[in-house]
């Protein structure tokens, strides 16, 4: 049996087209159209990912994403109208772990889910690898092919979320956000200089380039470029 996805929506129509499509896919689909009953529904029956519209009748999105959040580690997919900087944020910072505007392509949202799923899924495995390259997120020891590596904290920190993100384009804001917050001032090129430490210390041996730039987006890890 499939995952279960929780979806908190008041639209009735968008819930019919993503209750069809997820149970098409084979997930287990619960919905509720406000928030109120949405966590009722996730105390009774814990999904393994919740779609959660940000305007919602009564509590709000906001609030009903602070709540799901103190109950554990859940995915949360953010979805609303707003498309201002500000109400991303804001989403994020409630414990969103991705965010997508209305209208939205239904192929994305189903990539996006698997996505986060993947991620839960990695994030229970102490021991992250990719190619020749392996992490132990217990002991927070990095090698490649037996040869050991040493990293400083950001290093490791950076290096980590690639590797719970294989062959995933990750942009750079996504990066500045999960590694230095928010507030952190993004047009720094601190990224830029990391990237290069990585890269110089996976790369020492000889062993073939993991890490890779995908111009005017951000970097992505994988075999080849």
């Amino acid at each position: 049996m499939k995952e279960r996805i929780l979806i908190i929506e008041d639209d009735e129509g968008i819930v019919r087209v993503l209750k069809r499509a997820l149970t098409y896919e084979g997930y287990q689909v619960d919905t509720a159209l406000d928030g109120e009953n949405g966590l009722h529904l996730a105390r009774d029956h814990r999904p393994d990912l919740v779609i959660l519209d940000l305007m919602l009748p009564g509590m709000d999105g906001i609030e009903v994403c602070q709540r799901l959040r103190s109950g554990g580690n859940l995915p949360i997919l953010m979805l609303t109208a707003k498309d201002a900087v500000q109400d991303r944020v804001q989403g994020l910072d409630a414990g969103a772990d991705d965010y997508m505007t209305k209208p939205f392509e239904l192929d994305e949202l189903l990539a996006r889910i698997r996505a986060l799923l993947r991620r839960t899924q990695l994030e229970r495995a102490p021991v992250l690898s990719f190619a020749d390259l392996t992490l132990d997120t217990s002991t927070r020891q990095a090698s490649r092919k037996g040869r050991l590596i040493s990293l400083t904290a950001k290093e490791y920190d950076l290096l980590e979320l690639f590797l719970r993100h294989p062959r995933q384009v990750l942009t750079r804001e996504m990066i500045f956000d999960r590694i230095w917050g928010y507030d952190f001032g993004g047009e720094s090129n601190v990224l830029d200089v990391y990237i290069r430490y990585l890269r110089q210390k996976l790369e020492s041996g000889g062993e073939p380039r993991l890490i890779h730039t995908v111009r005017g987006v951000g970097y992505v890890l994988r075999e080849n470029p």
